[in-house]
């Protein structure tokens, strides 16, 4: 495979060009059905109540507000969607994480042209343990932050208007550790440490967010993010990273 530095778009699109390539293809099969499974369920749960949901927070706007409504209900379908999308991917990728791993692994493989571990399928089970606790480091750095959004966007008019722009920045930054992290998880580096490489090169870590982002809340589509951005973010270790980390 072709080796060359990118945008951070431009890895999410390799992303799906690896994901289809020989050698990767059974590798993404897992991940992809965890991620139809429950974005899927969910998804189609939140059409049947999305109607509801958005009336009873509009109703909450002040009246001498209300011309506002035009521009803020788009934006409140907007959040809704990222927020459902992004809790019920993240469920994913908890559940899909050692298979997500294995795929960054294949991934890597084939770009450098060279096995990053000899582990079999025993080594691969018994690391399981580890790799589930890292998805809960991710999880606990997420949370507080999550919260104060969603508290954010309970306040009257301010949070309707200013929460939607702050929770789809906070969710892009999020899925670029979300699925940066598989890579650097292989090579055993700390999540402390994958976090200040990310934002040394904030750039590329959020252009790939944003899509990543993005295309979870278009209906189809989005059941087919997970394995594309694992393909994705382990070009960009490749590329952007290793070279600055020791294994």
């Amino acid at each position: 495979m072709q080796l060359k530095q990118r945008s951070g778009l431009g890895y999410f699109f390799y992303g799906f060009e690896l994901a289809v390539s020989p050698g990767i293809r059974r590798f993404v099969i897992l991940p992809l059905l965890a991620n139809i499974v429950l974005v899927g369920g969910a998804l189609y749960y939140l059409f049947i109540h999305l109607d509801e949901w958005i009336n009873s927070w509009m109703g909450h706007i002040p009246s001498f507000l209300s011309w506002l409504s035009y521009i803020l209900w788009p934006l409140l379908v907007l959040t809704i969607l990222a927020t459902f999308s992004y809790f019920f991917s993240t469920l994913a990728n908890f559940i899909a994480a050692p298979f997500n791993g294995l795929l960054a692994e294949k991934v890597e493989q084939k770009l450098i042209g060279e096995k990053i571990n000899e582990d079999g399928v025993l080594d691969f089970v018994k690391d399981i343990p580890r790799i589930m606790a890292r998805e809960w480091r991710k999880l606990i750095y997420v949370l507080p932050k999550a919260i104060g959004l969603f508290i954010l966007l309970l306040i009257p008019a301010v949070g309707q208007t200013i929460g939607p722009f702050a929770w789809f920045i906070f969710t892009a930054w999020m899925l670029a550790i979300q699925y940066c992290d598989y890579p650097f998880d292989n090579h055993k580096i700390s999540f402390h440490e994958m976090r200040n490489s990310l934002k040394q090169n904030q750039s590329k870590a959020y252009g790939f967010g944003i899509l990543v982002a993005f295309l979870t809340t278009i209906p189809i589509i989005n059941l087919i993010v997970m394995p594309v951005a694992v393909c994705g973010a382990t070009a960009m270790w490749v590329c952007e990273f290793k070279h600055g980390h020791k294994s």
